[in-house]
């Protein structure tokens, strides 16, 4: 039973990872050169090779710092992630701690293959990450749907300016975002 836990809480580090810690010729976005902090709560849903988890997330971000709480869909705490400086670090329920200099790198550690995290940051808040991308906006010059690093990021809802559902795309993963709170 211990290995069926372990795999439960990979799936839904796996989510929280790609949470935290992701068309038609568009306009290129240029990705905002100052970022601001920000502290969002969600609930998340993910599908990789056939398997689902679901969960719910804290996240709290600025340049040079950054947290990421996992939780499963009962509120128990599944991973934690933090980033202080340059290491990033995940600690699962059982006591594991992953190690890494990137988030990539942690994920390939923890997860057995590399999530884009750097970008994700730039996403949820409905802009492109550095580097190339194609976006599509929607009736109301916001950001529709957005392709990056092999990840489509579709915007599903907005609430004002903020996005509010996100549904991310990359081959064998799925990952849904409902964010219930923006701080």
């Amino acid at each position: 039973m211990v290995g069926r836990s372990a795999h439960a809480a990979r799936r839904v580090a796996l989510a929280a990872v790609v949470c935290a810690l992701a068309g038609c010729a568009a306009p290129v976005l240029a990705p905002q050169t100052a970022p601001a902090a920000f502290e969002l709560t969600a609930r998340f849903a993910v599908s990789y090779r056939g398997e689902a988890a679901s969960g719910s997330v804290a996240w709290r971000w600025a340049e040079g710092a950054e947290e990421l709480r996992i939780g499963s869909t009962l509120g128990q705490g599944v991973a934690h992630i933090r980033r202080e400086g340059a290491e990033f670090v995940l600690t699962t329920a059982d006591g594991r701690r992953y190690r890494a200099t990137d988030a990539e790198g942690l994920t390939e550690q923890a997860l057995g293959f590399r999530l884009p995290l750097a970008g994700l940051a730039d996403w949820v808040r409905a802009r492109p990450a550095p580097g190339p991308s194609r976006a599509r906006l929607d009736a109301e010059g916001r950001l529709a749907q957005l392709e990056q690093s092999g990840w489509t990021i579709d915007y599903l809802e907005y609430a004002g300016a903020r996005p509010v559902r996100l549904r991310l795309a990359y081959p064998g993963i799925e990952l849904r975002l409902a964010i219930g709170e923006w701080k």
